[in-house]
């Protein structure tokens, strides 16, 4: 295999890049019925994985990426036949724990090649006596409710970086029917909220007045700036995003 290594960064603008200077063919059947996708790991005949890790391959605009539990590697694609064949492989370049790195080493074999099956919902690579089976992501792990589900922030995005809150501030969100309630770092209350299918109008947030100390005041400022007028919100799986301009906060679904 080829491998360029990158930052984060670059990684996601060279796959971009390389998706729009691909040939003119014409993508395969299974290459179309791929696109858009992401899928999970259900199980691997080969190496163990790493404990608590899930290779996660997502198929997009002709690229594909792979995560394992450490780096983000791919490139542009193709499906030749039976067969997965990547180009020029780019990666980050995050340090990782010595069990990670050799699984990477060995999921990154599966884009030089392996042998491809898509039944429906269920991937299968396999290649080098190793054989993965993987699961839709929205079949495996399926997209929580907006309404009715505790979403407790553990990121606040600025400028495009992300920065995790303190470990001891909860900051946390309840929506209903044209309602929140909020759960702000320090004080609690809420008010009023609107869904859309892409959007969310907050009215006046109303919050209790007391003091804290300066970690949770932080995220409770965070918190009440996004939660202003209308703003953008994308649910996947566990994961919600709120987008307000340049700021913006995610939240992960409380068990």
């Amino acid at each position: 295999m080829r491998y360029r290594r990158l930052t984060a960064v670059i990684l996601v603008s060279a796959l971009l890049v390389a998706a729009c200077g691909g040939g003119s063919s014409s993508p395969s059947p299974t290459a179309q019925i791929l696109e858009g996708r992401t899928f999970l790991s259900t199980r691997v005949d080969g190496p163990a994985l790493v404990a608590g890790t899930v290779i996660r391959i997502t198929f997009k605009d002709g690229s594909v990426t792979v995560n394992a539990g450490c780096n983000t590697f791919g490139g542009q694609y193709r499906i030749d036949g039976d067969r997965l064949i990547v180009g020029q492989i780019v990666t980050t370049e995050i340090g990782c724990q010595p069990d990670l790195a050799a699984q990477d080493q060995w999921v990154g074999g599966l884009l030089g090649g392996a042998t491809i099956t898509l039944d429906g919902n269920d991937l299968t690579l396999a290649a080098s006596g190793i054989r993965v089976a993987f699961l839709d992501r929205v079949v495996a792990d399926p997209d929580r409710p907006l309404l009715g589900t505790r979403w407790v922030v553990d990121g606040v995005v600025q400028g495009g970086a992300v920065s995790s809150i303190p470990a001891d501030v909860v900051a946390a969100l309840t929506f209903s029917d044209r309602a929140v309630d909020v759960e702000a770092g320090c004080n609690q209350g809420g008010g009023s909220a609107k869904v859309t299918d892409a959007t969310i109008e907050f009215g006046p947030i109303g919050l209790t007045k007391k003091a804290c100390q300066p970690p949770a005041m932080a995220v409770e400022l965070a918190v009440t700036q996004v939660l202003s007028g209308t703003i953008g919100y994308q649910i996947e799986a566990g994961t919600l995003t709120l987008t307000a301009g340049g700021v913006g906060l995610t939240l992960r679904a409380a068990p």
